[in-house]
Formats: C-alpha cells, structure tokens, sequence
C-alpha cells in the first residue's frame, strides 16, 4: 500500500464519479494496484478551467475491470471515505512544490512527471495537503455536524513543519462539505435564487444533503444543494424536490401552496452551479425522489 494523487477532470471523457469510483486505461493498473488499501488525493486539471488544485481525499478499495473497454479498468472508492476539502490545494504554496515526486531541484514542477495521471505521494506531503484542504473560516450553522457516534478514525497530518493528529469526524467533514457547496453556489439558495450573505459577508445558506449520510450519501457537491434554512428543512422532509432537469418540485401534502410558491424563483427552476460536473447529480435526486419527497 502506498499514497498517490488520481488526476481528474470532468473534461476528459473517462467514466470517473469521484465519491464511487476512478476510471483509467491499462497503462496506469499497476501504479493504481500500488494504491489500493490507502488514501488518494484527487487533482483536478486545468482542462476547460479546471481547478488546478487538489480537491478532495479517499482510500481506494479495489481495482476492477472495465466491462466495456478492455483496455480501461475501475478502482472503487471505499464508501464514506470520500473527503471534499474546504479549499482547493493548489500545487505550490509559500513557493513551495507540495509533491516531492513533483519538486525539482531548483523547486519547480517537473513537466514530463506532473502529466502523469496517476502519481506516488509520500505521508508527509500527503497529510500536509490535507492540513491546508480542511483550513476553512466557513464553519458548519448550529447544529450541524453534532451526531453522536459519526467519527472516523483518527489520522496525522504534517502542516507548518509540525505532526499534528486530527480526527476525520462528522463536524470536520460537515464542515468541509458546507464550504465546497457553498462556494459552488456562490452563497446563492439554490430554491429561492437568493443570494444570503450576512454583514460580515458569511453565507447565510445551507448545505443539504440530497441523499443523507445515514442512507450512505456521499459528502460531494454532487450529493448537495444550497438551501435557506426552511427550504432545507421542506426539502430534508419532503416537502420539496428536485427533478433531474432542474424543475423545483412541490408536494401535494404542502398545507400553504401559496405561501411556499412565493418562497421560490418564480418560474420554479432551480439556481444551480453553472458547471455541470457540480450539479446534483440524477441518481441521487432520484433517491430523494423514490425515498423521501411526498408525492
């Protein structure tokens, strides 16, 4: 076993869904077989203005063939180790290459490694990226993140020069997940088209998961949606929905037709992130639908 960075994009055609699974050709199998058992940082490109940064944490699960392409295979996710950061890491930080199989001598990207689409990565770097990816002023509303029994097992990080050990818990991955949403929203209530920023320019919106944690909903923007709070607390209990095309949907069992109408964008279309691979995604919301709305 062994850590690494996956590069990812949305952009490039591969069948990849982060929270689940990581799609890439024969090439890589070994590097990848290197990997299964531990943790993975995900990079996303700068393809069609990708972020160029690392995104996101998980501990890969096992490597399987690709049905449809024989030269292509799969490595699953292990499910609820998936980890979006508050922030994305880019690569260089106080001018330094984060990625010692990246760094040069005179400190710069290597270009002939830095296309690799599947790299090693040592534990300090690793946990040193993950440091920075958590480091978030944007902390969870009152409340959130307070389950009893939801923390994962305990890691070690390398931030500043210093070993420090943090706790992978509900709160932190809560948080994490609220901070990546909301900025994929741009603070804007996804039902109402508001933007809710307070004086002190924090986000009044909430993260809501459309398929909950407890019914192994991943922590991905693609499993969220920036809600007001009563719209979250209608959509959490069914009140309202979401169809794939985007169509804010509203139960029968409404008692205030009227009133909850005037709550949302007139023309009951949803606001959602303008790059797609952020959207909801349609299994989840077809969950939501099947398993909790109210028809």
């Amino acid at each position: 076993m062994a850590k690494g960075v996956l590069i990812h994009n949305p952009s490039l055609g591969y069948d990849d869904r982060p929270e689940r699974h990581y799609h890439f050709p024969k090439q890589y199998l070994s590097r990848v077989e290197r990997l299964v058992g531990d943790w993975i940082l995900y990079y996303e490109s700068k393809r069609n203005g990708g972020a160029m940064a690392y995104t996101a944490m998980a501990r890969l699960l096992h490597v399987r063939p690709d049905p449809a392409r024989a030269d292509h295979h799969y490595v699953d996710v292990e499910p609820g180790s998936y980890l979006p950061f508050a922030r994305p890491v880019p690569p260089i930080h106080d001018g330094t290459v984060l990625s010692g199989y990246l760094r040069t001598a005179q400190n710069t990207i290597s270009a002939g490694r830095r296309v690799a689409a599947v790299q090693p990565l040592d534990d300090g770097d690793f946990w040193r990226i993950v440091g920075l990816g958590m480091e978030t002023d944007t902390l969870p509303r009152e409340g959130e993140g307070e389950a009893a029994g939801m923390a994962e097992a305990s890691a070690a990080y390398v931030h500043d020069g210093l070993r420090a050990q943090v706790t992978i818990t509900r709160a932190m991955r809560d948080r994490a997940f609220r901070a990546r949403v909301v900025v994929a929203y741009d603070s804007t209530c996804a039902f109402s088209g508001l933007r809710l920023v307070n004086g002190g320019g924090r986000a009044e919106v909430q993260a809501a998961h459309i398929r909950p944690v407890a019914a192994e909903g991943p922590d991905a923007v693609t499993n969220g949606l920036a809600l007001s709070g009563t719209l979250h607390w209608m959509f959490d209990r069914g009140l309202l929905g979401l169809s794939e095309g985007g169509d804010i949907l509203v139960s029968r069992q409404v008692n205030d037709g009227d009133g909850t109408a005037r709550l949302l964008t007139p023309d009951r279309r949803a606001a959602l992130p303008a790059r797609a691979h952020l959207r909801p995604h349609p299994d989840h919301l077809r969950w939501h639908r099947d398993h909790v709305f109210r028809h």
